[in-house]
């Protein structure tokens, strides 16, 4: 474990402290668990963008039938 230190205003670190007798839940642990699911949340999405443009420079995009495929299975009137 390490420590990190930040600076909140006032309404939230009034928030954070409710919350934290709601559940009772100290404010660190709601802050490490609040920051590790950010973390996980933005690395999931930093990969997925990462893949997609790794595709993108492998030209490996969709045809023009696997588009239409896929909007009319989502409800999408194609032409």
């Amino acid at each position: 474990m390490t420590t990190v230190t930040t600076r909140i205003d006032e309404e939230t670190q009034s928030r954070l402290d409710q919350l934290a007798k709601a559940t009772d839940r100290s404010r660190s642990w709601l802050v490490a668990d609040a920051i590790r699911r950010y973390v996980e949340e933005e690395g999931w999405q930093v990969a997925a963008i990462e893949e997609g443009v790794r595709q993108a420079d492998a030209s490996d995009f969709a045809s023009e039938e696997e588009v239409k495929t896929a909007f009319v299975e989502w409800g999408v009137n194609v032409r």
